[in-house]
Order: C-alpha cells, then sequence, then structure tokens
C-alpha cells in the first residue's frame, strides 16, 4: 500500500509552516490566517509556543503587506490561536 503524501489540515483548511510561521488556509481563497510564533518556553524537553500572533489577510498580492491585514490578535497558546483562526477564515469566506 502506497503512503499518500496529505497536507496537514485543521477543520477542512490545509495548515502550512515555514520556521515560526503558519499559514492557516489556502492562497487559492480571498482570505488566509497568517500565524506568528513570537515566543515559546521549554516545558520538558519541548519548546512550547507561548505567545502567538493572528492576522487575517487578503490574499492579494497587488496589496501592500500592511493593507493586506483585516483583523489581528495575539494569543497565549498555539490552541488559542488557531481556534481563533478557524472562526475568523471560515467567518471571512462564508461573507459574514
Amino acid at each position: 500500500m502506497a503512503t499518500e503524501n496529505l497536507p496537514l489540515s485543521y477543520k477542512g483548511h490545509p495548515l502550512r509552516r515555514k520556521d515560526n510561521l503558519i499559514y492557516y488556509g489556502t492562497m487559492a481563497e480571498k482570505y488566509i490566517i497568517m500565524l506568528q510564533v513570537l515566543s515559546t518556553k521549554k516545558q520538558g524537553d519541548l519548546s512550547v509556543a507561548d505567545k502567538v500572533s493572528v492576522q487575517l489577510q487578503f490574499t492579494d498580492p497587488d496589496l501592500k503587506s500592511r493593507d493586506r491585514v483585516l483583523k489581528k490578535s495575539e494569543k497565549d497558546s498555539l490552541y488559542a490561536a488557531v481556534d481563533v483562526a478557524a472562526v475568523w477564515l471560515d467567518r471571512a469566506l462564508a461573507g459574514k
């Protein structure tokens, strides 16, 4: 049986990571979420995010980066950040 290379997803939207940035959603849609891990703490032998920036952005490449941001917030954990991101992205894509 062949192993498929399926992307990681959460609530139907893909997650992509590059260093301390995590993109939630697809660039083919009108909106995307950018999560940035601002700081981490050691918990045992793992580094755990303890400050995460969340931004709802337009995917339009013609806009300047500061004009793309619609909403932004900071959360105390990656779980809280992804939870808010899922709600923001679903509402934005639904046109609410």
